[in-house]
C-alpha cells in the first residue's frame, strides 16, 4: 500500500517544466519526469481555479460537483453569493482516503472552506474568509492552529493585492511569492516529519500568481513585452517551487507515490480587448442605461469595499445580509437597461460567458422560456459572426452549457460559454463594457501591465500537467492527454483503493503496472447542506478576491 505525496503547482506549465527541466534549471522535476508518467491535464471548462481544482479532487465535472465558479447567481435576482467547499456535493480524495481509514493531511487546496473533519488534518485554502491569513477556524483539528503558529508563524493567502501594480509593486510581490513558497513547504515538511501519513496533498499558488503578472517581462515574444530586471522572475518561482518539490519527496517516508499536478496551465496574453456586452449591444440583444448608470454602480462597489475598517466590517455587515453579493452582482451588471436586454455577459476575464435574460429566472426577464433555444441560437450566432480587423474570429468556440456539464448543477451555469480566440499564441482579453463604445479595442502601452480585471498580462491555458512517480508508478514516460477527472481514479488506485463506478475520470492506465479493481461506489455523498458564508464571511471574502482580481475593481 502505497503513501501518497499530492504536490499542486497552479497554473503550472509543461511548456515551461519542459524547456527548464530539460536545462538543468529544475533538477527535482527533471527527475520525476525521467523516472515516472507524465503528460498534459486538461482543464474544466472555463480553465478556472475552483471548479478545476473540485474535479481534480472529486472525479467529477463541475455539473455533478456543483462548484462551477467562485461566485454563484442567487435565482429569481441578478445578484451572486460566494461559493465555498461546502457547496461541492460528492466526495472527494480527502473523504474516500478517511473512509478507508487512512491519515490525510490536506493543506491549502481551493475551495475547502470550511475545513471537514477528516481523518487527519486539513488547512483550508485562500477562499477562507480572512484579510491575510488563517486563524483557528480554518484548520482541522482547530489545536492544530498552535502547532502552525509554532512552526512557521501564519499561512499567507492573499497578503498583497492584485490589482494595481505600480512602482515597487513586483519587488514586493516577488518576494511576497517566495516567502508563502518558504512558509507552505516548512508546514508540509514538518507534517511530514512528525507521521507517516498515508496521502498528504498540499496546493501552491505561487506558480499562477507569477504568470499572471510577469509573464510580459519573461516571454520577449509577447505584444506586451518589456525589458525588465524581473525578466527572470518566472523562472526563479518555477525553480523555489522545484526545490519545495524536492524538501517534500526527500521527507516522504519510502514506499510513496509522488503526483505533481496543475490545475490549468499559463501563458501570455496580447493586447487585444473583446468587449461581450457591447458585441451584444450591437447585435440588438442588450440595451445600455448609460454611462452615469454604470459609474454609480461601480462607485458603490469601491466604497462599500473600502470605506468600513476591517475590524468593524464584519458586525456592521451581519446587520445587512448578502450586502457582499449584491454589491458584486450590482457592480457586474451595472449600466444594463433590463427591459432592453435579452442576453448579457458578466464580461469576467478568467470565465466568458452569456446568460439569457430568461423571464421567470431573471426579475427583469424578457426571454420567454417557449423561444429559450431560438433566442440562445441567434446570440451563439451573434458571436459567432463577430470578427477582427483581419478577419479572423473573436469567439474560437461557443458551448451550449450542456455540452460542457453532466449532473443536477447544469442549471447554475450561464447558457453559454466562450472561449476568446488566441491570435499568435496570445489570448484576448475580456473586460467589461462600460457602457456604449466599441466592442473591440487595443489596450494602450500604459495598460500593457494592468493588474486583474484590467487584462492581466499573463492568464491561463486549458492544459494543465501531470507528473506520477515513484511506489507503484509505472516508468512509462510521456503519456496521451489526459482528463482532470482522471486524477482522482488514478491517484486512488495507486493508493491500493478500489475505483468506484459512475465517475466522469478513468484511470490514467499506462502510469499504473496493472488494471485497478472497479466497486460501487462506497462513500455516500455529503449529507450535510451547504454551509453559506456569514454576511461579515462574505465581505472578507469579496474583499479578498477583489484584491487578488477575480472581480474587476475600481482603484
Amino acid at each position: 500500500m502505497a503513501s501518497l505525496l499530492v504536490i499542486g503547482l497552479d497554473g503550472a506549465t509543461l511548456d515551461l517544466i519542459g524547456p527548464w527541466a530539460a536545462e538543468g534549471r529544475l533538477p527535482v522535476l527533471a527527475g520525476l519526469l525521467a523516472r515516472g508518467a507524465w503528460g498534459r491535464l486538461r482543464s474544466t471548462v472555463p480553465a478556472a481555479t475552483f471548479p478545476a481544482w473540485t474535479s481534480l479532487v472529486t472525479g467529477v465535472n463541475p455539473g455533478r460537483h456543483g462548484v462551477l465558479d467562485f461566485t454563484e447567481r442567487v435565482p429569481g435576482t441578478y445578484r451572486v453569493r460566494f461559493v465555498n467547499g461546502s457547496h461541492r456535493r460528492v466526495p472527494a480524495l480527502w473523504n474516500r482516503l478517511s473512509a478507508a481509514g487512512r491519515r490525510v493531511a490536506v493543506l491549502t487546496v481551493p475551495a475547502t472552506y470550511p475545513p471537514e473533519a477528516v481523518n487527519g488534518v486539513m488547512v483550508s485554502g485562500f477562499d477562507s474568509p480572512l484579510a491575510t491569513a488563517i486563524d483557528g477556524s480554518f484548520v482541522h483539528p482547530r489545536a492544530l492552529y498552535r502547532d502552525i503558529q509554532r512552526l512557521i508563524g501564519r499561512v499567507p493567502f492573499a497578503d498583497f493585492q492584485e490589482l494595481a501594480t505600480g512602482p515597487g509593486w513586483h519587488e514586493t510581490a516577488l518576494a511576497r511569492l517566495m516567502d508563502g513558497i518558504a512558509r507552505r513547504t516548512a508546514l508540509a515538511e514538518a507534517l511530514l516529519r512528525r507521521e507517516r501519513w498515508d496521502a498528504l496533498m498540499v496546493v501552491f499558488g505561487e506558480s499562477d500568481t507569477v504568470a499572471h503578472h510577469f509573464w510580459r517581462f519573461h516571454d520577449r515574444r509577447s505584444p506586451r513585452h518589456a525589458p525588465s530586471r524581473f525578466g527572470d522572475s518566472v523562472a526563479e518561482i518555477y525553480e523555489a517551487l522545484d526545490r519545495a518539490v524536492g524538501t517534500l519527496v526527500a521527507a516522504a517516508p519510502a514506499g510513496t507515490a509522488v503526483a505533481i499536478v496543475s490545475d490549468h496551465g499559463s501563458g501570455g496574453a496580447g493586447d487585444g480587448v473583446a468587449h461581450v456586452n457591447r458585441r451584444l449591444a450591437e447585435c440588438g440583444l442588450l440595451g445600455f442605461r448609460g454611462r452615469r448608470a454604470g459609474r454609480l454602480g461601480r462607485l458603490a462597489r469601491a466604497a462599500a469595499l473600502r470605506a468600513v475598517p476591517v475590524r468593524l466590517q464584519g458586525p456592521l455587515l451581519r446587520r445587512a445580509p448578502a450586502t457582499a453579493g449584491r454589491l458584486e452582482g450590482m457592480h457586474r451588471f451595472a449600466g444594463i437597461d433590463w427591459p432592453r436586454t435579452r442576453a448579457y455577459s458578466e464580461e469576467l476575464d478568467y470565465h466568458p460567458s452569456v446568460w439569457l435574460n430568461l423571464r421567470g429566472r431573471d426579475p427583469e426577464g424578457t426571454v420567454e422560456p417557449a423561444a429559450y433555444e431560438e433566442t440562445r441560437e441567434r446570440v451563439a450566432a451573434a458571436l459567432a459572426s463577430w470578427r477582427h480587423g483581419d478577419g479572423r474570429p473573436v469567439i474560437a468556440r461557443i458551448w451550449r452549457r450542456e455540452e460542457v456539464y453532466d449532473g443536477p448543477f447544469v442549471a447554475r451555469a450561464p447558457d453559454l460559454l466562450l472561449e476568446l480566440t488566441t491570435i499568435d499564441g496570445y489570448t484576448t482579453s475580456c473586460l467589461r463594457s462600460d457602457g456604449p463604445g466599441p466592442a473591440l479595442r487595443r489596450l494602450t502601452p500604459a495598460e500593457h501591465g494592468g493588474g486583474k480585471g484590467r487584462g492581466m498580462n499573463g492568464t491561463h491555458r486549458p492544459d494543465g500537467l501531470f507528473v506520477l512517480a515513484g511506489e507503484g508508478v509505472r516508468l512509462a514516460g510521456e503519456l496521451p492527454a489526459a482528463d482532470i477527472v482522471d486524477m482522482l481514479p488514478t491517484l486512488l488506485a495507486l493508493a491500493g483503493l478500489p475505483v468506484p463506478r459512475g465517475l466522469d475520470g478513468r484511470p490514467i492506465t499506462g502510469a499504473l503496472p496493472a488494471p485497478p479493481r472497479f466497486v460501487a461506489d462506497p462513500v455516500d455523498a455529503p449529507g450535510a447542506a451547504a454551509v453559506p458564508y456569514s454576511a461579515g464571511e462574505a465581505r472578507d471574502v469579496a474583499r479578498r478576491l477583489a484584491a487578488l482580481g477575480y472581480f474587476e475593481a475600481d482603484a
